[in-house]
C-alpha cells in the first residue's frame, strides 16, 4: 500500500472537506437511496439523483455484480467504462437477493433510507417481501420508484419489460425510418438510434418521479397519510410521452403519422443535408419565416421566397422543390464552408458531430461538459495486469447545471467496494457477522 507523507494527508483531506462541503449544498444532499436495479433505466436515475447530492447505495449480486460492468468495452480490469460512468458517486454493496439473511439485509437497509429504486419484473419485490405493505409498517416516509416496461398493472404488467421492445409498443419506432413513397408508412424495417434511449428517458421520468414524491411527502403526512410513496414508472409510457401531438391529431383528424427520414413531418424546411465531404452531413432548421428568406438569399436562391412559400403551411405541400434546392447548394460546398455561410445569414446550423468532435468541441469544453474522472486501481486486481496508480476516464457531465453544482465526486466503484462502510457502519454488523455471511455466499 502506498504511504503519504503528512503534507499530503492534510492536502487530501482539504480536499475532501472541500468536497462534502460542496455536496452539502445539493438539493438531494441527506437523502438515502437504495438501489436495487441492475442494467440501464433504473441505475441512470440512481447516477441522476447522485450527482444532485443523494446517497446512493447500490446492492449488487456477489461475484458478479451488475451486468453492465461487462458490456461493450472493457478496461484495463476487465470493467466496462460504460458502467463507470453509470455508477458515478455510488456505493456498491454486494448482497444475495435470492437468500432470506441478503433480503433480511436488504430489508435493514430500506428502513434506514429514503428512497428504494428497483426495476424488477412487477411483483418480484412483493414475492421477496420487500415491497410497499411490508416496509411500509417500518419506515412509513419510503418513497418506492418502481421502474418497468409497462407498469405495475395492467394486462402488461407481468410481461418482461426491455427497452427496445418497449419503443417499439410506444409508436416511437414506427416514426423512425423511411417513408414509403406511396403509402408513407414504414418502407422497410425501422431505424433505432445506437443507444438504449427508451431505457435513459425511463430513467429521466424515475428521478423526476422520485424528486416529485420527495417534494410530496409533507403534504401527505399532513393529510394523514404515510409520507411515502410508490412512484410507478413505464418503460412504454415514459416513450410515450415524448410523442408530441401524435396522439392529439389522430383524434381529431384520424392521421396516423408515419416515418420522416431525416426531416420530421409538417415543418419545412428541417432536414440534413449532404456536402461535399463523403458521409459528412449539416443539419440545417430554418422553419421560421424570416430564417427560411435568409437561407433562400444565402444559397442563391430568392426564387424560392414569395407569397407561395410564406408560411410554414405554404411550405410543406412544396417540401421535395426546397429541400433540392437546398442539398443542391450544400453538395458544392464542405461542413466547413456551409456553417461558415449559415452563421454569417444567421440560420441554425449544425455539423453531425462523433463522439472525438464532440469531445475537442470548443464549446464543449468550455462549458465543461466532459469531465475527467480518475479510476483508483482495484485492492483484489490479478497482479498480472500493471496499472500503477490508477487512470483516468471521460465521461458526460451530469445536466442540468445548478448555482451550487458539483463535479463527479468519483467513478462507478469496485465490485462491493463499500460492503464495510455500509454494513458495518451503517448496520453495525460486526467483522465477525461480516465474516460469516461472507463464507456462506450472502455478501462478497
Amino acid at each position: 500500500m502506498k504511504s503519504y507523507s503528512m503534507t499530503t494527508l492534510k492536502l487530501l483531506s482539504s480536499q475532501e472537506d472541500a468536497v462534502q462541503e460542496k455536496v452539502s449544498e445539493l438539493p438531494l444532499a441527506g437523502v438515502r437511496v437504495l438501489e436495487l436495479g441492475q442494467l440501464v433505466a433504473g441505475p441512470f436515475a440512481g447516477q441522476l439523483l447522485g450527482h444532485f447530492g443523494a446517497e446512493v447505495i447500490k446492492v449488487e449480486p456477489p461475484n458478479v455484480g451488475d451486468p453492465v460492468r461487462v458490456w461493450r468495452e472493457l478496461d484495463v480490469d476487465g470493467v466496462s467504462p460504460w458502467f463507470r460512468s453509470l455508477a458515478r458517486n455510488k456505493k456498491s454493496v454486494t448482497i444475495d437477493l435470492r437468500k432470506d439473511e441478503g433480503k433480511k439485509l436488504v430489508k435493514e437497509l430500506a428502513i434506514k433510507s429514503d428512497i428504494l429504486l428497483e426495476n424488477f419484473k412487477p411483483g418480484t419485490l412483493e414475492k421477496w417481501r420487500l415491497g410497499p405493505s411490508d416496509l411500509h409498517p417500518h419506515n412509513p416516509d419510503l418513497i418506492f420508484t418502481r421502474v418497468s416496461g409497462y407498469g405495475q398493472t395492467g394486462p402488461w404488467a407481468s410481461r418482461g419489460g426491455y427497452a427496445s421492445v418497449c419503443e417499439a409498443e410506444s409508436g416511437f419506432r414506427f416514426i423512425n425510418g423511411f417513408p414509403d413513397p406511396e403509402t408513407g408508412m414504414l418502407a422497410g424495417a425501422p431505424v433505432r438510434p445506437n443507444i438504449s434511449l427508451g431505457d435513459s428517458i425511463t430513467g429521466l421520468h424515475a428521478a423526476f418521479g422520485a424528486v416529485l414524491a420527495l417534494l410530496s411527502k409533507s403534504k401527505r403526512k399532513a393529510n394523514g397519510k404515510n409520507g411515502g410513496q410508490a412512484v410507478d414508472v413505464s418503460i412504454m409510457e415514459s416513450m410515450m410521452n415524448l410523442m408530441e401531438g401524435i396522439v392529439p391529431e389522430y383524434s381529431r383528424k384520424g392521421v396516423i403519422r408515419g416515418p420522416s427520414g431525416s426531416s420530421v413531418t409538417g415543418i419545412v424546411p428541417t432536414n440534413a443535408y449532404p456536402t461535399s465531404a463523403p458521409s459528412a452531413y449539416v443539419v440545417i432548421g430554418a422553419n421560421g419565416e424570416s430564417i427560411y428568406e435568409r437561407l433562400m438569399s444565402a444559397i442563391g436562391r430568392p426564387d424560392l421566397i414569395g407569397p407561395e412559400y410564406a408560411g410554414n403551411h405554404r411550405r410543406v405541400p412544396r417540401q421535395a422543390e426546397i429541400e433540392d434546392a437546398i442539398s443542391a447548394w450544400t453538395r458544392q460546398h464542405t461542413p466547413e464552408e456551409v456553417c461558415r455561410a449559415m452563421d454569417e445569414a444567421r440560420v441554425p446550423v449544425g455539423r453531425i458531430m462523433n463522439v472525438k468532435d464532440i469531445t475537442e468541441n470548443d464549446h464543449v469544453q468550455a462549458r465543461g461538459m466532459i469531465e475527467r474522472v480518475h479510476v483508483s486501481p482495484s485492492n483484489t486486481m490479478n497482479a498480472s495486469k500493471t496499472v500503477g496508480e490508477g487512470w483516468d476516464l471521460d465521461v458526460s457531465r451530469v445536466a442540468p447545471i445548478l448555482e451550487c453544482d458539483t463535479r463527479t465526486r468519483w467513478a462507478g466503484p469496485d465490485l462491493g467496494q463499500h460492503n464495510e462502510e455500509v454494513l458495518v457502519g451503517l448496520l453495525g454488523l460486526t467483522e465477525p457477522n461480516m465474516a460469516d455471511l461472507r463464507s456462506r455466499g450472502i455478501i462478497g
